[in-house]
């Protein structure tokens, strides 16, 4: 027998970390505890009053009445993907409306299905608008609108009043990806006529990431149920899913039951706050943020009205390395900052204020850290002091 691949560990230690960037974020203690709780199996009574507790509360911070509303076992990408397998048939025309890296994911992945895929395009830290909207649909009649309503990558939320409505003139179904808003900015899918929406579970409801939210609306269980082939892809068929999150309980997969333990208790710490009271913690805390920043005399990428509460891009100062700026805060003071993405990559800082880390301390601490610390790294333009 080989022992070429045997090694001898030391039981796992991770350092304390603040995640202050675009996600993970710190889960709550009371998450953490959850989730170490022993294991029931999938199909245990009390297991099964659980699901519905889940689905029930998602409904509840989605502010939808969904039937088929479920945490998908996987991340958000897994969320992602199912929105698109479940109603994308081959030659479909799915539109995306690009605006950042996540819209161009949303491409990536209707092609694969075989969509016609189509693209409208914004300046990655602006949105569009609903005559953009409008006139887009009349020209390409898709069969999808797929949007981004936080966009991770940029920081911008984008607008959603009447899109809706426009979608319904245009028979298109609406896709929304929340997963930088869900728990942490104002989101009204059914008001919004939003038919098809997913998140995560790692960013405003405060648990670890390895759920995905989904959920899918009554036109567009429509589509799914008029299908002419199957769904291509098994693990995220929802019409298998739904006969194990339904009122049948049929097995389906062996169910991760500590990730939704952790998400139950996410979803009951949001409720007990209350959803427009959580809103409110993000969009002040965000507030807090973006005023101290631009009184040090960093450039904030996004417009305001447009800025996300939960994430915000902070322009590079020129000359400055920050990758390295970014690497001192993680290793000297155990505080993760994000850096950009694809048309963003080393232009901006990403900065996270989601679910439990949304504190003015929390804020505060950054501040201070970007005022003490940040001069050393452009020594020919020293920051102002930081405003208390």
């Amino acid at each position: 027998m080989s022992t070429a691949h045997r090694l001898g560990l030391d039981p796992i230690a991770t350092p304390d970390r603040l995640l202050l960037g675009p996600g993970p974020s710190n889960a709550h203690p009371t998450v953490l505890q959850a989730l170490a709780r022993t294991p029931i199996g999938h199909l245990d009574p009390l297991y099964i009053e659980l699901m519905g507790e889940v689905q029930e509360l998602l409904r509840y911070a989605w502010q939808t009445d969904n039937r088929l509303t479920i945490p998908m076992s996987g991340t958000g990408s897994a969320a992602m993907e199912a929105t698109l397998a479940n109603t994308v048939e081959r030659g479909d025309k799915v539109m995306v409306a690009v605006m950042g890296y996540f819209g161009l994911r949303l491409v990536d992945m209707a092609g694969r299905y075989g969509a016609e895929v189509v693209t409208i395009e914004r300046p990655w830290g602006e949105a569009f608008s609903k005559a953009e909207i409008a006139e887009a649909l009349a020209t390409h009649k898709p069969t999808i609108l797929a949007m981004v309503h936080a966009e991770t990558s940029t920081g911008v939320c984008q607008p959603m009043e009447g899109i809706g409505d426009l979608c319904r003139q245009h028979d298109c179904l609406l896709l929304l990806d929340t997963v930088t808003s869900l728990g942490g900015v104002p989101l009204f899918l059914d008001d919004w006529k939003v038919d098809l929406a997913y998140s995560c579970s790692q960013k405003g409801l405060s648990c670890p990431p390895g759920l995905g939210p989904f959920t899918m609306g009554p036109r567009a269980e429509a589509k799914l149920l008029a299908r002419t082939t199957k769904v291509p892809n098994w693990y995220l068929d929802v019409s298998l899913l739904n006969q194990y999150w339904g009122s049948d309980r049929v097995y389906h997969h062996t169910a991760p039951v500590n990730m939704n333990f952790g998400m139950r208790e996410a979803l009951r710490l949001l409720a007990e706050e209350g959803i427009e009271n959580a809103w409110a913690r993000h969009r002040r805390n965000a507030e807090r943020l973006w005023a101290g920043l631009e009184s040090l005399g960093l450039a904030l990428h996004v417009p305001e009205e447009l800025r996300l509460p939960t994430l915000t891009t902070v322009r590079i100062p020129e000359g400055v390395d920050g990758k390295a700026f970014s690497r001192h805060l993680l290793d000297r003071h155990g505080i993760e900052v994000g850096g950009g993405l694809g048309a963003l990559a080393g232009k901006v800082w990403r900065i996270g204020l989601m679910g439990y880390n949304s504190t003015p301390e929390n804020v505060d601490r950054l501040l201070d850290l970007f005022a003490n610390e940040l001069p050393a790294f452009r020594p020919s333009a020293p920051v102002a002091a930081a405003v208390g």
